[in-house]
Formats: structure tokens, sequence, C-alpha cells
């Protein structure tokens, strides 16, 4: 059986239906990863997600290193058991933090110097002790450490950037190797996949992507996007690199995004997509509803701790199957909020997961049934006017 099945490619765009067999089950692409950072979606569980229709969570591995550390994971028999979730977890490699926490790391050679923000004690996150850790935990999908600049991008920087990333690569799977393959960890079934950088520039893209594909990974993640740049640099990057990934292997588009953002991603052969913006958003009120202007498709942001939501006892969105739009109104949340009540979130985040998956579902439907060019067409954020 090959690792990633092509059920079907979209005649007007890149998209394609997808089934990514893992060693804890498949994943059906194009597919949206919930965020456990630290082996929790918060507020949910795990029964409630595959409930909603997820089929793999992301974790991060830098956090899980500092807190429980992934040497107590191991002993519990990995994630997956640690965190009771039986499908599919796809891990980072602790790349993002070489970028977010600029301020308290040092990039080398041999790795990053970490400053532990729980202790202040200093560690070293080479690309070898990225796959270790990752192997500790038993992910289904490994990410290889990679290195890359913030915005506004720079083609110096960007270039020495994919460099390092393809020296780090190439330790990485030295060491996937040893332990994976010739070792004896907690999940043999384990894919190792490459992370393309670039920036926005067209021959770092290419030559990062050709630097990934050479050395053979069964799946890719195009990295170095959502930190600050355009909707249209971010879809400069993808355009950039697929077309010189192998049309056999998944490609995960790292950290994105907005709705819009997911069905542009998929229109341009990304198969899966990761955010913190469904669960984020909620605990700050802000919620993702259904929209329709003029005919067109597409969904709108509601900030429910408004004023003008206090006496509105209507769902939070008609369209919307979720637990919240089925049992509670807008006015009930919005006191919620107000007073302070953690059932707000909880009810909040639910509400934005299960929009996130079933637009997942959407999309599927779509490529499957041959209309997706009208949904990408049609499909607007009315947030943004």
């Amino acid at each position: 059986m090959p690792y990633f099945d092509i059920l079907k490619s979209d005649q007007t765009s890149k998209a394609r239906l997808g089934i990514i067999h893992t060693a804890h089950g498949d994943i059906h692409t194009p597919a949206f990863l919930p965020i456990g950072t630290k082996g929790a979606v918060k507020t949910v569980t795990a029964e409630e997600l595959k409930f909603w229709g997820a089929e793999i969570v992301l974790a991060n591995t830098y956090h899980l290193w500092q807190r429980p550390g992934d040497a107590l994971i191991y002993k519990a028999g990995g994630l997956h058991q640690f965190m009771n979730w039986k499908g599919p977890i796809f891990t980072d490699s602790g790349g993002f933090q070489v970028f977010s926490l600029a301020k308290i790391r040092k990039v080398m050679e041999a790795g990053v110097l970490f400053q532990f923000d729980l202790d202040g004690r200093q560690e070293v996150l080479s690309p070898e002790k990225s796959i270790d850790i990752q192997a500790n935990l038993g992910s289904d999908i490994a990410l290889i450490l990679d290195d890359f600049p913030g915005y506004p991008f720079e083609h110096t920087r960007s270039a020495e950037s994919i460099a390092l990333t393809k020296r780090w690569a190439e330790r990485a799977i030295k060491e996937y190797q040893k332990i994976i393959i010739d070792g004896d960890p907690i999940n043999r079934g384990q894919k190792l996949w490459g992370i393309v950088q670039g920036a926005s520039f067209p021959d770092l893209r290419e030559r990062s992507a050709k630097d990934m594909a050479g050395l053979g990974f069964e799946g890719f993640a195009i990295g170095g996007v959502a930190v600050g740049e355009p909707h249209a640099e971010m879809m400069k990057a993808i355009e950039y690199a697929v077309p010189f990934l192998p049309n056999n292997a998944p490609r995960h588009l790292l950290g994105v995004g907005t709705p819009f953002d997911i069905v542009q991603g998929a229109s341009r052969g990304c198969d899966s997509f990761d955010c913190v913006i469904p669960t984020r958003e909620a605990r700050h009120g802000r919620l993702y509803v259904s929209a329709k202007q003029d005919g067109f498709e597409g969904y709108a942001t509601m900030d429910i701790r408004l004023e003008q939501y206090k006496e509105d006892f209507t769902p939070v969105d008609n369209a919307c199957d979720c637990y919240l739009c089925l049992n509670h109104t807008r006015a009930y949340l919005r006191h919620l909020f107000a007073t302070g009540e953690p059932l707000a979130i909880r009810l909040a985040t639910i509400h934005n997961l299960k929009f996130y998956l079933n637009l997942m579902k959407k999309i599927r439907t779509a490529i499957e049934l041959d209309y997706f060019e009208d949904m990408v067409r049609e499909y607007k954020d009315y947030t943004a006017g």
C-alpha cells in the first residue's frame, strides 16, 4: 500500500483528494489538524475531537520537551497513550520556536541554544535531538528541525536559512535511520517529513524544494509562512515550491490559517493545514460563522462580547451543527464571556473547531463532485470586506 493515495485530482486547480496511511489510522485530505501544543487541544477531549471528524492532531516538540519531558512520555508508552488519542499525531520539530522565541535562543551550526522559560536552564536543540524527542513521543509524522527568518523577507538571510536547513535535514535523516529503522522505537511507523523554506523568493523556494525532494522524504511541509507577510506572499511561497515536490507525496502548509487561506492553499496543492486560529480566537470571544452575500458563500467573524448581542436570542450560526449552535443563543454565550464563566471559552472553542472541520468536509466534497472551482471563486472572507 502506498503511503499516500491520491483518489482524485481537481481538473481546474492543483487540489487533490487523498488518504495518508499511518500507523494509527488514515487521514483523509485535504485535512485540518487541531493544535494540541502540550498534548491537549484546549478545553476539549480526544473523544469530542474524534466525534467531530478530526483524524489527526498536532503536538509541539519544544513545549513537550520542556514539560513533562519526552522521557516521561516515553515511559507512559508514547504520546498516543499519554493523551489517550488513538488517531495519528503530527509533531513539529521545534523549528517554529527558533523563530518565535528569538529573544531566548541562539542559532548555531550545531543547533539552537534555548533558554527555557520555565526554569532558566539552557539546552541545545540539535537536529538529532529533535528526532530523538519526536521518537520518544512516538508521533506518526515527525518534522526535521529547520531555520527560517521572519517578515520582511531578505534574500541573503533566506538563502542562508535554506542552506542550514538542508544541512540539518541530512543530520536528521541519519538520526532517524539509527532510531526508527535500526533501533526499537515506540512507533516504527513514524515517518519523517522535510520542510521547504525560501520565503517568497522563487529561486530559493525552488532550490529548497529540490533539496528536500532529493533527500527522499515521504512527505513535505511548506514552512516560513504566516509570519506576518500578506496573503499574496503566502500564496507565492506555495506556488514556487509545489512544482518541485514529488506529486505522490503529501504536502502540509505549516501554521495556516484563516478559512480563506485554507481554501486558496488547497487549490494550490496543499493537502493538510494546522493553525492556532480556531482555538486562540475562541478564547477571545471571536467566532467564525457562515456568511452569504450576493449569492456567494463565505464566512465572517463575530466578536460575541459586543453589546449588540446582549439580547440576541438566535444561534451563533444557523448553518452550524455544533453543540453551541444547537443548544444556546448568542445572548447566552455573550453572558458567559461577560461574567468570566470558563464554559464560554469551551463553547466558543467547540464551535470554531467544528467550523474548521466542516470546512474541510466541504472542500473534500467539492473536489469529489467537481465543483471545487466554484468554491474557490465564490468563497469569501467577509470580515476582510
